[in-house]
């Protein structure tokens, strides 16, 4: 059973892969703060001029409080603690129609030479993600 859950996880990071999926939404809000509030201080502080540098220093600053911390959706379906996968393992099997796979390259293939397929998975990642990431 541990195999086939791999199997799926794999493939969940191969559409995640081919998706452009990115988890950067936190980090990146965090970061337009940041910057965003260093140029309205620098313009209360010097006008005009104080928001180019407010939001040059903010700007640097949200880079500095942020660099390291985006993984990437394959990266943390990975490193997903087993309850977990579990739960991603369940929804995508209920999608899969009853197929039938050896190994983790068959499921890809099958998946991704399935248009309608490929997308009833990207969707359940897709719902999985916004519920639990």
């Amino acid at each position: 059973m541990a195999q086939r859950i791999d199997d799926v996880i794999r493939l969940c990071c191969k559409i995640a892969e081919g998706s452009g999926f990115k988890n950067t939404w936190e980090k990146a809000i965090e970061g337009m703060w940041t910057a965003g509030l260093g140029a309205l201080a620098g313009g209360l502080l010097f006008g005009p001029p104080g928001v180019f540098f407010g939001a040059s220093v903010g700007g640097l600053l949200s880079w500095w409080q942020t660099s390291g911390q985006f993984k990437s959706v394959p990266q943390i379906l990975m490193e997903l603690p087993d309850a977990e996968k579990q739960e991603l393992y369940d929804a995508v099997v209920a999608v899969l129609d009853n197929l039938t796979w050896t190994d983790a390259r068959q499921l890809i293939a099958i998946v991704m030479d399935d248009a309608a397929l490929q997308q009833k998975v990207t969707a359940v990642l897709i719902d999985y993600i916004k519920k639990n990431v």
